[in-house]
């Protein structure tokens, strides 16, 4: 892998790193499965990352060919998937997004009988596989212009599933020794990252709309 693709390689999985943040879905998984068999854990977490792999990459390849039929430039989705990504990463400094997710947790516990299928909602969508995600997906398959770019992308979202399914199979034991404390820390330090990855996104965005040509 020469410069040029290890630099993208890092640049997608850092971003996707951020706006999966397994690290903050991994509590909120150990949450809705907390009382159930170990092998029905195991078996949500495999399906979910499944699920949530299988959505990345429809809109990865798809998301360009939809954006052409509804009209939108994909210069427009770089800015509105920038300001997406601006308002996930203000929800992560100050754990709005953290909070949503554990108040849709608790509903789902109070529904619950029975062990329940989670693996599609709320865990594949749209935890693991939500707007940010797709458009993160989408924005850097648009900037591919070859076989090669794109493949080491979607390479980046594989090593990120990892990532995911690793985390949401000892996510119980993690969430024991680490506590809230710690994810907290970890949210909101990409909470920062992902503020400044988003304002690039606008920026380029900006610039192609009034100073491309």
């Amino acid at each position: 892998m020469d410069t040029a693709m290890l630099d993208l390689f890092l640049t997608a999985f850092v971003t996707l790193f951020v706006v999966i943040d397994a690290l903050g879905v991994a509590p909120i998984f150990a949450t809705m499965t907390a009382g159930q068999p170990t092998a029905h854990s195991r078996a949500m977490a495999i399906k979910g990352t499944f699920y949530a792999s299988l959505l990345l990459l429809s809109f990865a390849f798809g998301g360009e060919w939809l954006l052409g039929r509804m009209g939108v430039s994909l210069d427009a989705f770089r800015v509105a998937g920038g300001l997406m990504l601006l308002l996930m990463s203000l929800e992560m400094l100050f754990e709005k997004r953290q909070a949503r997710r554990e108040s849709r947790a608790e509903a789902m516990l109070e529904d619950e009988d029975g062990p329940e299928d989670i693996s599609v909602f709320p865990l594949a969508i749209p935890l693991l596989g939500g707007p940010g995600s797709i458009a993160a997906m989408m924005i850097f398959m648009s900037q591919a212009h070859d076989l090669t770019s794109k493949a080491v992308i979607v390479g980046a979202m594989g090593a990120n599933m990892l990532f995911a399914l690793i985390m949401l199979l000892i996510a119980p034991w993690l969430l024991h020794k680490l506590g809230h404390t710690f994810g907290a820390l970890i949210t909101r330090v990409f909470g920062v990252i992902l503020a400044a990855l988003s304002m690039q996104l606008i920026i380029d965005g900006l610039s192609h709309v009034f100073f491309a040509g």
